[in-house]
């Protein structure tokens, strides 16, 4: 009886967090969908009285908001592609390759991931100023094209690979770089999609390098127009909520497609690690 009592009062808490934080989610989409200063009325309305599109209009339409998608996606998809195959190639060669300094070279990187990213970024920044990367998508993209966490997730997770099987593939003829593209990167699978996931959010969602990188508004990325959009039209809420819904909407689309594989690999990764 007392268990079947706690099981209910989690199961309650459970929904009671769950409505708390998709409250205001819901809010920003049906704001997006009010009228202009409806928004702001008192006291605050849940629901638009009229439905209208008219704000996703004006930012497509007046404000010229594909182009900003464009830049996001095009960054994000580039610096995940990137990011993938380095890691992955890295992750793996820390667990399974044997050379000199492999250990000590490991435990600088994991020594490294202390520092914040921003006390790096002044040096980043003249180090790409000095190649002639400022204002360019190579400037945004290069530094999330390898990460040290994304090196220690692969590593961790190809630990878990069994030596006989790699050994087995050597003594067929295989070289390494084929049994990474055919016996490695199967297994890889969902700790890939894992990585991939966060460092496709990761990049959308990032305001603060393109935001130094950049200077041209046409090479703007989502984050930084929309925080532009904020100084302009910083009385138009409805406005906000309009932009911040098609901010979202790709990324949340990308996680509820590849929950279950992003699920399996922070398990298995956590398991393995």
């Amino acid at each position: 009886m007392r268990r079947g009592f706690g099981r209910i009062l989690l199961h309650v808490a459970l929904v009671v967090g769950a409505i708390l934080t998709l409250t205001p989610l819901l809010w920003m989409i049906s704001a997006s969908f009010m009228a202009t200063g409806e928004a702001n009325s008192l006291p605050p309305r849940l629901l638009p009285h009229s439905p209208t599109l008219e704000h996703y209009v004006a930012l497509f339409a007046r404000l010229d908001l594909s182009r900003y998608l464009f830049n996001s996606a095009l960054n994000a998809t580039l610096v995940t592609t990137l990011s993938l195959c380095i890691n992955g190639l890295a992750g793996y060669a820390f667990a399974k390759l044997r050379f000199g300094g492999r250990d000590r070279v490991f435990r600088t990187l994991m020594a490294a991931l202390v520092i914040p990213a921003q006390v790096g970024m002044l040096p980043l920044f003249l180090f790409l100023k000095y190649l002639g990367l400022v204002n360019t998508t190579w400037g945004v993209i290069i530094p999330g094209m390898c990460s040290i966490f994304g090196i220690f997730m692969i590593r961790q997770y190809a630990l878990g690979i069994p030596d006989e099987l790699l050994d087995a593939a050597r003594m067929d003829g295989a070289g390494e770089l084929r049994i990474f593209r055919t016996v490695v990167l199967p297994l890889l699978k969902p700790i890939l999609v894992t990585l991939a996931v966060f460092t496709f959010l990761g990049t959308w969602n990032d305001f603060l390098w393109p935001l130094i990188i950049l200077s041209d508004d046409a090479r703007y990325t989502l984050p930084v127009a929309l925080a532009n959009l904020v100084g302009e039209h910083v009385g138009d809420t409805e406005l906000m909520m309009a932009g911040s819904v098609l901010t979202i909407l790709p990324v949340m689309v990308l996680f509820l497609v590849l929950q279950r594989s992003y699920i399996q690999g922070v398990m298995a990764g956590s398991v393995k690690g």
